[in-house]
Protein backbone atom coordinates (compact mmCIF):
# COMPACT_ATOMS: atom_id res chain seq x y z
CA UNK A 1 0.00 0.00 0.00
CA UNK A 2 1.52 3.41 -1.20
CA UNK A 3 1.41 6.04 1.67
CA UNK A 4 -0.34 9.30 0.41
CA UNK A 5 0.97 12.74 1.87
CA UNK A 6 -1.39 13.69 4.78
CA UNK A 7 -2.76 16.62 2.45
CA UNK A 8 -3.88 14.87 -0.26
CA UNK A 9 -6.00 12.41 1.99
CA UNK A 10 -8.16 15.93 3.65
CA UNK A 11 -8.70 17.05 -0.17
CA UNK A 12 -9.85 13.73 -1.21
CA UNK A 13 -12.16 13.39 1.79
CA UNK A 14 -12.75 16.73 1.63
CA UNK A 15 -16.89 16.64 1.88
CA UNK A 16 -17.70 13.51 3.33
CA UNK A 17 -16.13 14.40 7.15
CA UNK A 18 -18.65 15.35 9.24
CA UNK A 19 -17.44 19.04 10.59
CA UNK A 20 -20.53 19.74 12.47
CA UNK A 21 -19.76 20.60 16.67
CA UNK A 22 -21.36 18.75 18.81
CA UNK A 23 -24.32 19.34 20.44
CA UNK A 24 -24.05 20.83 24.26
CA UNK A 25 -25.02 17.79 25.63
CA UNK A 26 -23.31 15.36 23.87
CA UNK A 27 -20.68 14.55 26.82
CA UNK A 28 -23.80 14.43 28.81
CA UNK A 29 -25.13 11.84 27.00
CA UNK A 30 -22.33 10.21 25.99
CA UNK A 31 -21.51 9.62 30.03
CA UNK A 32 -24.98 8.06 30.09
CA UNK A 33 -25.16 6.03 27.70
CA UNK A 34 -21.75 4.77 28.94
CA UNK A 35 -22.56 4.67 32.33
CA UNK A 36 -25.89 2.26 31.65
CA UNK A 37 -24.01 -0.20 29.50
CA UNK A 38 -21.64 -0.82 32.17
CA UNK A 39 -24.09 -1.27 34.69
CA UNK A 40 -25.83 -4.33 32.10
CA UNK A 41 -22.13 -5.73 31.41
CA UNK A 42 -21.38 -6.21 35.10
CA UNK A 43 -23.58 -8.91 36.72
CA UNK A 44 -24.60 -7.66 40.64
CA UNK A 45 -22.33 -9.40 42.77
CA UNK A 46 -24.12 -11.36 45.95
CA UNK A 47 -23.07 -8.91 48.78
CA UNK A 48 -24.33 -11.23 51.38
CA UNK A 49 -21.95 -14.20 49.71
CA UNK A 50 -19.00 -12.46 49.93
CA UNK A 51 -19.50 -10.88 53.92
CA UNK A 52 -19.21 -14.51 55.50
CA UNK A 53 -17.03 -16.13 53.36
CA UNK A 54 -13.96 -13.55 53.57
CA UNK A 55 -13.99 -13.95 57.66
CA UNK A 56 -14.41 -17.50 57.11
CA UNK A 57 -11.09 -17.60 54.30
CA UNK A 58 -9.42 -15.60 57.01
CA UNK A 59 -10.50 -17.62 60.11
CA UNK A 60 -9.23 -20.94 58.03
CA UNK A 61 -6.15 -19.15 57.24
CA UNK A 62 -5.51 -18.42 60.73
CA UNK A 63 -5.88 -22.37 62.20
CA UNK A 64 -4.09 -23.55 59.72
CA UNK A 65 -1.15 -21.74 60.61
CA UNK A 66 -1.81 -21.87 64.09
CA UNK A 67 -1.92 -25.81 63.99
CA UNK A 68 1.37 -25.97 61.31
CA UNK A 69 3.15 -23.49 64.23
CA UNK A 70 1.72 -25.99 66.85
CA UNK A 71 3.12 -28.93 65.07
CA UNK A 72 6.10 -27.26 64.58
CA UNK A 73 7.25 -26.51 67.84
CA UNK A 74 5.42 -29.25 69.79
CA UNK A 75 7.86 -31.95 67.93
CA UNK A 76 9.58 -33.60 70.87
CA UNK A 77 12.07 -36.00 69.72
CA UNK A 78 10.94 -39.70 70.52
CA UNK A 79 12.91 -40.98 73.58
CA UNK A 80 15.15 -43.68 72.62
CA UNK A 81 15.29 -46.84 74.27
CA UNK A 82 18.18 -48.93 75.14
CA UNK A 83 16.45 -51.39 72.98
CA UNK A 84 17.28 -48.85 69.77
CA UNK A 85 20.91 -48.65 70.37
CA UNK A 86 22.07 -52.59 69.60
CA UNK A 87 20.80 -56.21 69.12
CA UNK A 88 22.48 -56.55 72.59
CA UNK A 89 21.33 -54.06 74.67
CA UNK A 90 17.94 -55.06 73.42
CA UNK A 91 18.60 -58.23 75.06
CA UNK A 92 19.33 -56.48 78.00
CA UNK A 93 16.24 -54.74 78.14
CA UNK A 94 13.90 -57.52 78.03
CA UNK A 95 15.91 -59.48 80.88
CA UNK A 96 15.24 -56.69 83.15
CA UNK A 97 11.79 -55.69 82.34
CA UNK A 98 10.93 -59.30 82.50
CA UNK A 99 12.63 -59.85 85.69
CA UNK A 100 11.03 -56.91 87.18
CA UNK A 101 7.49 -57.72 86.07
CA UNK A 102 8.72 -61.35 87.52
CA UNK A 103 9.63 -59.59 90.99
CA UNK A 104 6.94 -57.42 90.90
CA UNK A 105 4.09 -60.04 90.50
CA UNK A 106 5.62 -61.85 92.68
CA UNK A 107 5.17 -59.20 95.30
CA UNK A 108 1.82 -58.31 95.21
CA UNK A 109 0.75 -62.30 95.26
CA UNK A 110 2.21 -61.90 98.30
CA UNK A 111 1.39 -58.77 99.69
CA UNK A 112 -0.89 -58.96 103.17
CA UNK A 113 -1.63 -56.31 105.81
CA UNK A 114 1.36 -57.12 107.84
CA UNK A 115 3.81 -56.11 105.09
CA UNK A 116 1.53 -53.72 102.74
CA UNK A 117 3.32 -50.08 103.59
CA UNK A 118 6.24 -51.73 102.93
CA UNK A 119 4.97 -52.94 99.46
CA UNK A 120 2.81 -49.30 98.44
CA UNK A 121 6.42 -47.90 99.87
CA UNK A 122 8.56 -49.84 97.44
CA UNK A 123 6.16 -49.41 94.40
CA UNK A 124 6.31 -45.48 95.02
CA UNK A 125 10.57 -45.52 94.87
CA UNK A 126 9.83 -47.98 91.67
CA UNK A 127 7.58 -44.91 90.02
CA UNK A 128 11.03 -43.00 91.11
CA UNK A 129 13.16 -44.71 89.52
CA UNK A 130 10.96 -45.00 86.15
CA UNK A 131 10.42 -41.50 85.73
CA UNK A 132 14.33 -41.19 86.12
CA UNK A 133 14.50 -43.70 83.88
CA UNK A 134 12.43 -41.64 81.47
CA UNK A 135 14.97 -39.01 82.09
CA UNK A 136 17.74 -41.04 81.08
CA UNK A 137 15.69 -41.73 77.71
CA UNK A 138 15.15 -38.25 76.96
CA UNK A 139 19.40 -37.92 77.42
CA UNK A 140 19.81 -41.09 75.58
CA UNK A 141 18.28 -38.91 72.14
CA UNK A 142 20.18 -35.98 72.91
CA UNK A 143 23.38 -37.29 73.53
CA UNK A 144 23.77 -39.73 70.65
CA UNK A 145 24.33 -42.80 72.40
CA UNK A 146 26.85 -41.85 75.04
CA UNK A 147 28.43 -44.71 76.77
CA UNK A 148 27.57 -42.63 80.04
CA UNK A 149 23.64 -43.15 79.60
CA UNK A 150 23.59 -46.46 78.74
CA UNK A 151 25.56 -47.13 81.39
CA UNK A 152 23.40 -44.95 83.73
CA UNK A 153 20.05 -47.11 82.26
CA UNK A 154 21.61 -49.91 82.56
CA UNK A 155 22.52 -48.98 86.96
CA UNK A 156 18.61 -47.67 86.83
CA UNK A 157 17.42 -51.29 85.78
CA UNK A 158 19.70 -52.83 88.12
CA UNK A 159 18.16 -50.64 91.16
CA UNK A 160 14.77 -51.47 90.49
CA UNK A 161 15.48 -55.01 90.43
CA UNK A 162 17.31 -54.80 93.91
CA UNK A 163 14.63 -53.06 95.54
CA UNK A 164 12.46 -55.47 94.34
CA UNK A 165 14.55 -58.18 95.71
CA UNK A 166 15.07 -56.40 99.03
CA UNK A 167 11.24 -56.37 99.42
CA UNK A 168 10.91 -60.12 98.80
CA UNK A 169 13.86 -60.81 100.96
CA UNK A 170 11.94 -58.69 103.96
CA UNK A 171 8.55 -60.16 102.86
CA UNK A 172 10.17 -63.43 103.55
CA UNK A 173 12.04 -63.03 106.94
CA UNK A 174 8.35 -61.22 108.09
CA UNK A 175 7.03 -64.93 107.11
CA UNK A 176 9.80 -67.06 108.87
CA UNK A 177 9.50 -64.28 112.02
CA UNK A 178 5.87 -65.15 112.16
CA UNK A 179 6.20 -68.87 111.71
CA UNK A 180 8.50 -68.77 114.36
CA UNK A 181 6.42 -66.77 116.79
CA UNK A 182 3.74 -69.73 115.47
CA UNK A 183 5.79 -72.59 116.61
CA UNK A 184 7.26 -70.79 120.10
CA UNK A 185 3.24 -69.89 120.98
CA UNK A 186 2.52 -73.55 120.59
Amino acid sequence: MKKEPIDQVFKRLEGRLDTAAPSADHKANFLAKLQAQATEDIPAKDTKTIQWMRPLFIAASVILLAGLMFTQFNATPKAKELADVSPEMENTQDFFTKTIERELFEIKENMNPENQAMVMDAIKQLEILEKNYDDLKKDLSESGEDKRVIYAMIDNFQNRIDLLQHVVEQMDAIKELNAIEKAVTL
